[in-house]
């Protein structure tokens, strides 16, 4: 864990709600210039959330670490600049029809959000 985000700090931030997280989100990455998600040797990791085809995504490796356990303990963290995201990854997520989780945490869902969504929400 870096300095800039203490325990309490992060435990702060996974009891907020969805859509607070995902102000975080944009907030953070607008900041580092980084995304974060979930790769094993086959790629980027995908969940089902809200009966849909996501990618998860987090705004720092901290966040992630909380999901390589279980199913997911071959998983690894995998930032993707900013510029990759906007350019590279939301196009192609909306081209092959696989939505975003921002931000899921241990037991609860992230909001599910459209690719373009997402775009807009980063503007």
């Amino acid at each position: 864990m870096n300095a800039e985000l203490t325990l309490d700090m992060k435990q702060s931030v996974l009891s907020q709600t969805p859509e607070q997280r995902v102000g975080y989100f944009n907030k953070l990455i607008q900041e580092k210039k980084t995304v974060w998600t979930l790769v094993d040797d086959h790629g980027a990791m995908m969940m089902t959330a809200e009966d849909e085809d996501c990618i998860p995504v987090w705004p720092a490796s901290e966040f992630v670490q909380d999901w390589i356990e279980g199913e997911w303990a071959h998983c690894r963290p995998h930032a993707i600049s900013l510029k990759d995201w906007q350019d590279k990854w939301l196009p192609g997520l909306e081209d092959d029809e696989i939505q975003v989780v921002v931000f899921p945490v241990p037991g609860e869902d992230g909001l599910v959000l459209e690719p373009w969504e997402l775009a807009e929400r980063l503007h």
